[in-house]
């Protein structure tokens, strides 16, 4: 853990410097909308095995928590007219009637006699959480100790805090959309990117055991729920506060078998990969070059990455393997992303493969919304509230 802390800490520095000193800022201006248009369908695409794989592990609560959701929140409006007040609602609904379910599952016995896997996947009173968790425990700085820097595990986490600059940049754009607004300027791109960067540099120093990253799940939540108010942002802080003190109301919803989240997590995850494509509206769509350029980058993205994670030992050590361990680190790191690999190959080839059709790529729609005064929704949405609270809730990775 005090390994942890120290890699945590120097690695919070790349993001902060990369964020104010504009430098990641300045490296989206590099973008167009092909290039959005792959980052942000694998961010939802990329994460495709917390979906229907983990569901699959308990099935009987999985697939009827994933159907109720589709009904509740797409067909009972059709149904009944005044239904529709269920569409922001449904989630919590489905849940809390799915989590019941599964709890009369397990008290019945239903898991009594069945693999460990399953038990931790269906059971309710898995590992004994509440039990275990303390009622109030609050959390201060160096609490397991003088944080330990060691050069092979700062370089591991370095990786990971630019992987994290990629993926929340691409729900950064995803938010957006959700929003209504225009696509985030470079300037909120680098700052957002820089109190993402404080965020790790507290989360060592607090003794976090894992980095932060922009929550993919909470801009999927702007689809599902329609609901993109900050205030429902800083309402949602302060509940996490809470939970992180006070930990027995922590665990009891710790205790929400996953497979209920997993079925969540397949409308989540694909809401916002489809916002993704969404981008390609502003480029011209029947340019054979583009299509080129989205159909490497996607492919690329979900299959370089996949390779990576596949031909990881279980002690952790990649397919990158020369005689540097930090150089290995940061590649595999890197690499096993699949939004920072389709960021790669989508602006490299966007810039490098006959780039002077700025139309076919849709840098005339694109150039204006540079600066904050391009359009009166990119100043309302990136306004103050912003700059204190943050661009989205940040999330263990």
């Amino acid at each position: 853990m005090r390994t942890i802390q120290g890699s945590l800490i120097v690695a919070s520095f790349v993001n902060i410097i990369l964020g104010y000193s504009r430098a990641w800022g300045k490296f989206t201006r590099f973008f167009s909308p092909i290039v959005i248009v792959p980052v942000v369908c694998v961010v939802g695409l990329g994460l495709f095995m917390r979906g229907f794989p983990q569901l699959a592990n308990c099935v009987e609560i999985g697939l009827p928590m994933l159907i109720l959701l589709v009904f509740l929140q797409q067909y009972l409006k059709k149904i009944h007219p005044k239904a529709h007040i269920l569409e922001r609602f449904a989630l919590l609904l489905c849940v809390g009637i799915i989590w019941v379910f599964a709890a009369i599952l397990t008290a019945a016995g239903a898991y009594n006699n069945v693999g460990q896997q399953t038990k931790l996947s269906c059971r309710t009173d898995r590992s004994y959480l509440m039990s275990s968790a303390p009622w109030i425990k609050v959390p201060y700085p160096f609490q397991w100790g003088t944080p330990i820097f060691q050069a092979s595990h700062v370089f591991g986490m370095i990786g990971a805090a630019l992987v994290s600059s990629a993926e929340s940049t691409g729900t950064f754009f995803a938010a957006a959309r959700f929003a209504g607004a225009t696509h985030p300027p470079a300037h909120v791109l680098s700052r957002s990117v820089g109190l993402q960067g404080i965020g790790l540099l507290l989360e060592g120093i607090f003794g976090a055991p894992v980095g932060s990253s922009a929550s993919v799940e909470n801009v999927g939540l702007l689809g599902l729920t329609h609901i993109g108010s900050r205030r429902v942002v800083q309402v949602s802080t302060g509940f996490m506060f809470f939970f992180a003190i006070f930990g027995k109301f922590g665990a009891f919803f710790a205790s929400i078998p996953l497979p209920i989240f997993a079925a969540i997590y397949c409308v989540l995850f694909g809401i916002v990969a489809a916002i993704g494509i969404s981008f390609i509206q502003f480029t011209n769509n029947n340019s054979l070059r583009n299509i080129y350029v989205l159909g490497l980058s996607l492919f690329l993205g979900i299959s370089i990455p996949q390779y990576f994670v596949s031909n990881t030992s279980p002690d952790g050590h990649g397919p990158v393997r020369t005689g540097g361990g930090w150089f290995n680190d940061i590649l595999n790191t890197i690499f096993s992303s699949p939004p920072t690999v389709a960021m790669i190959v989508g602006t490299l080839l966007d810039n490098t493969l006959d780039p002077g059709h700025a139309g076919d790529r849709g840098l005339p729609w694109w150039k204006p919304f540079q600066h904050m005064k391009g359009d009166v929704r990119t100043e309302e949405f990136y306004s103050l509230p912003v700059k204190i609270f943050g661009y989205i809730p940040t999330r263990f990775m």
